[in-house]
């Protein structure tokens, strides 16, 4: 598991490879992950959009930007969290994914972003 906290904010990542599958002829991996964004702060916060850079192992880059989170903009209270799932697909066995999440804080109705930390995408079988 992979963690980072940023202005009281902890971003939790746990990873999974799916399976490959082929798409317009080619062989794609899908990999799953699960997000859990812990409130560690004493304000309530809302996240309302995201940042990812999405790397595989033969250098091609994704950028993917979206307001909140699978169609969601969670409000999360200090001491409460907020979890989801998601995935990506590469062409390569490989990668890597970081970025971050723009917050509103409700209190001082600053915005903010709270870092995600990068983490490997990687297929069991193309390690050794």
């Amino acid at each position: 598991m992979i963690q980072q906290v940023t202005r009281g904010i902890k971003i939790s990542i746990e990873t999974n490879f799916e399976g490959t599958f082929y798409k317009n002829y080619r062989v794609h991996f899908a990999f799953g992950y699960q997000i859990t964004i812990e409130n560690q702060s004493k304000d309530s916060v809302q996240l309302t959009s995201r940042f990812w850079k999405i790397k595989d192992a033969l250098n091609r880059t994704e950028i993917v930007e979206g307001e909140g989170v699978i169609g969601k903009k969670p409000v999360i209270k200090p001491g409460e969290s907020h979890t989801y799932k998601s995935g990506c697909l590469l062409t390569s066995p490989f990668g890597a994914m970081s970025g971050f999440y723009n917050m509103i804080n409700f209190t001082s109705t600053r915005k903010f972003r709270v870092a995600i930390p990068s983490f490997k995408l990687s297929a069991p079988f193309a390690l050794n």
